[in-house]
Parts: structure tokens; sequence; C-alpha cells
């Protein structure tokens, strides 16, 4: 475990790392921490005062001096607070752009720190996967993991800032939905393993197909050397094909393929999880994991593969992982008075949709199964066929009550559910999710399964809590 000391960042060497100018403060003047909030400041942090589509942060440059800023890094030198004669002049660094700015930022601090950085990007499953990456990690390292979804070109650079406290490991996460993205943050983290779970129709509104998905994805690829450990998913032929040729090192894994780190025998455990036998290069041993779904337990076969890179034995890795919870709103469990909930509220695309549908449905527990099914959002021209094909899939997953929240594919999706042979009564469509947690609160009965997924958009948590209030 590490007991490193935090790195001290001088106000000149934060300068001249955002490419930026010095004009107030003095040079070696030192900075606790950073920013972007000043609502969040806390004493001797750097305030980066970022420009967003509905904010400027240059408006708030003098309360977070007030509020014990050291300083500012800020595009517009008038925003610069004006001292009293006499005062400690707060460090000002001017740039171009501040976002840029953070981003260089969050690469010098990385640089600095020396830590290592474990990447994860993929369709489905990115946060789960970069949680249990961490967990198994932590059984021997000082890991930092980004908190939640940081994953952006504003989340990411502020997660690595965290790394002048000098922890062993880095786990963070690359999210896109734009080709590009990911080269972008490649550049700022330049993480020695980079994780590749798998390609999904999420985004497809912004893609022409998911083979372009996946060439966005493939970015992570890039800038290789034959130091670099790639992780990747043997059972997805998208992935493969543009891993093929990569100069590092390369670890598969996969569940029921030939992989390194590789699964037989998965068996659903219904709302007790999975089961499965990992093969390693180290031994074999049982897997089983409170986490729903088979792609959970390709999720955990992502993360032995990192781990068994940083030699953590796999006994250990399995103890773990028999032991871990979902992460909230992905995929909980949650046993209410006579009711039981699945809650995946927290976001949705078609495969992981039809992934957790089958995985609810092999519970032989509850008396009817219900599925509370927001709007999966960003899917272009191809919404509609894609929400009926769920439909269809709550159907043949045993589903006996669907209620659809959400615009035209929603409705495409409960149309699919009647022609799947869902009597109409059983069928309803909601616009909003305050209007669906309405029907909900009515419909549900005791002794009923219920599962809530959505878009985030879509707000389907509302749903969540509603139920959890109500039938508390």
């Amino acid at each position: 475990m590490s007991s490193r000391a935090p790195l001290v960042l001088r106000a000149d060497e934060l300068a001249a790392a955002v490419e930026g100018a010095l004009v107030s403060g003095r040079p070696d003047a030192v900075v606790a921490g950073f920013s972007i909030d000043s609502r969040r400041i806390m004493p001797g942090d750097l305030f980066v005062a970022i420009l967003g589509k509905s904010f400027d942060g240059h408006a708030f440059t003098t309360e977070a001096v007030r509020k014990g800023a050291s300083g500012m890094i800020i595009s517009d030198s008038s925003a610069a607070p004006v001292g009293a004669e006499g005062d400690v002049k707060p460090i000002v660094i001017v740039v171009r752009n501040t976002i840029r700015a953070l981003q260089l930022l969050g690469r010098h601090i990385r640089r600095a720190s020396g830590v290592r950085v474990v990447a994860v990007t993929g369709s489905i499953g990115k946060t789960t996967t970069k949680e249990i990456i961490a967990t198994l990690l932590a059984l021997r390292y000082h890991v930092f993991r980004n908190t939640g979804n940081l994953n952006n070109h504003i989340g990411l650079p502020l997660s690595l800032l965290e790394l002048r406290n000098l922890p062993d490991i880095a786990v963070v996460e690359f999210g896109m939905n734009h080709a590009g993205e990911i080269r972008t943050l490649l550049q700022i983290a330049e993480p020695e393993i980079r994780v590749w779970t798998n390609v999904a129709e999420a985004h497809l509104g912004f893609f022409e197909s998911i083979d372009a998905i996946a060439d966005a994805k493939a970015e992570v690829l890039e800038n290789a050397t034959s130091e670099t450990d790639l992780i990747v998913n043997a059972a997805d032929p998208r992935v493969m094909i543009r891993a093929a040729g990569f100069p590092g090192r390369v670890t598969t894994f996969g569940l029921e393929v030939e992989a390194v780190i590789g699964a037989c025998g998965v068996r659903s455990l219904g709302l007790d999880g999975m089961e499965a036998m990992v093969r390693t290069p180290v031994g074999s041993g049982i897997l089983r994991t409170p986490l729903l779904g088979p792609g959970n337990v390709a999720n955990v076969l992502a993360a032995i593969a990192v781990a068994f890179r940083f030699q953590v034995p796999l006994g250990a890795m399995l103890t773990a992982v028999g032991a871990l919870e979902p992460q909230p709103r992905r995929g909980k469990v949650v046993r209410l008075r006579d009711v039981t909930l699945v809650d995946d509220s927290y976001n949705s695309n078609p495969t992981a949709l039809r992934l957790t549908l089958e995985a609810v449905g092999r519970e032989s527990r509850g008396a009817r199964r219900v599925a509370v099914l927001g709007e999966m959002l960003e899917l272009g021209p191809s919404a509609s066929a894609l929400h009926a094909a769920c439909g269809r899939a709550a159907v043949a997953a045993g589903f006996e009550f669907v209620i659809a929240v959400g615009g035209s594919p929603a409705r495409a999706l409960a149309d699919a559910t009647r022609e799947a042979g869902l009597p109409a009564s059983a069928v309803v469509t909601c616009a909003t999710s305050t209007e669906a947690a309405d029907v909900a609160q009515q419909h549900v009965r005791a002794g009923d399964l219920v599962l809530i997924k959505g878009s985030r958009g879509v707000g389907m948590d509302v749903v969540v809590d509603r139920l959890k209030t109500t039938l508390a």
C-alpha cells in the first residue's frame, strides 16, 4: 500500500503545465486542491473557471476567493478579483481555454504522480467493471477510482487531479457518444492498461452503424507501445477484429470461448446472482457473484484479467467477487413489503435491456413479473425497431405486465408486447416517469417481481423511489 506524501504543486509549475501566464500571486505559492464549482471550494483550492453551455465560471471567481480559494485559472483576465493594497494576491493563471487547461492539468498531475492508470471503455457495464477492478486491486494496493461516471472531457481530468495524493493505481473509465472523444481522454490519462469490454447500440443515434461505434471505441487502442497492456473481450467479434495487431501485451477474457481468463458452465441463480467455473493461467475456481446476468460475469472476468497483471491471488479475488454489491441503480435488488424490486434505473440500451430481461426472467420466485421500461435515448432512426425487439424480449422472458414510458419508441415497445401475446389490459403506456410511478403504484401487487430500467434522461428513478416509499 502506498504511503507517499502528496505532491507539492507550485503556482509557476501549474502555469507552465496549462500553457498559461501567471499574472498574479507568488510563483512558489502552493495549491492544496482544485475545484470547478465555487459552491464546493475548500481553503487552498485553485478554482478553474469553466465556461459551459449554461454557465460561466468566471462569474464566480470573487466568491471562490472569498471562500478561501488560493487562486484561479481563467481565460478572461477581467474576471480576476481586485484585492485591497497589501492583501496576499491570489494566484491568477490566464489561459486561452479553461477546459483545455483542466485537461492539461489532469495530464500533468497524472505524469508527475507516476501512478499506474487502468482505463475502461465499452458500451455496457463500464462503471461496474471499473468498480470490480478497483475492488480486486484494493486487496493488495492503494487504489483510486473516479467517482460515479466522471468519464468525459471534464470529469476525467477532474478525477486525475486526485492523483496528487499518490495512490498505487488509478482505475478510470472512458465514456463517449461521438467519434474522437476517447482519443482525447486517452491523451489525457495515458493509461498503461486499457480494458475494452464490448460494443453495443448505445448512442447509435450519433453513428451510422454499430461498426461505427466500434471504430470510435477502438480509439482506445491508439498510441500504444510494446509495454502497453490491453484487456479485451474474446466473445465480441467487433472488439477482437479491431484489437488484431495491437503492439502491446493482450489478455483476453470471455464466457464459453477460448480466452486467457475464461468461464464455462455459466449458470443463473436468479436474483441471487450468477455462478461459473473460472479458468486462468494460474488455476481455476468457482466464481459466485450476487451481480445479475452473464454480462456481469464477463465484467468480473475483465477485472480478474486486470488484477492478474498485478499479481493479485486468484483465491482472494474469487472471495471478494462473492461479496460484491451492485452499484446504486445498476441492478440492485430491493426487497420491499411483499414485492421484490430490481432497480436498474440508471441507464439502458437495447443489448443491456435484453440481457437484464433474460436475467430477471430466470428468477422462479414471484407471483408475477412486471417490467417498467423507459425509452432508450440516442438510438436514431432505429429507435422504434430496437424498442419493439425489446418488447418481444420482455414477453419471451416471462414478463406478464409491462409499463412503457416515453414517446413513440416506447409505444413501439408496448405494441410489440401485445403482438407477442400480452393482453391489452396488461400493457400501459405513459408519457412521463411521474405518470408511470402513478400507474405502477396502482397496479403492482403483493408477490410481484418488478424490473425498472430506462435511459437516465427518462428519469426511471422516480418510479423506483415512489415504490420504495409506498411499499416499504
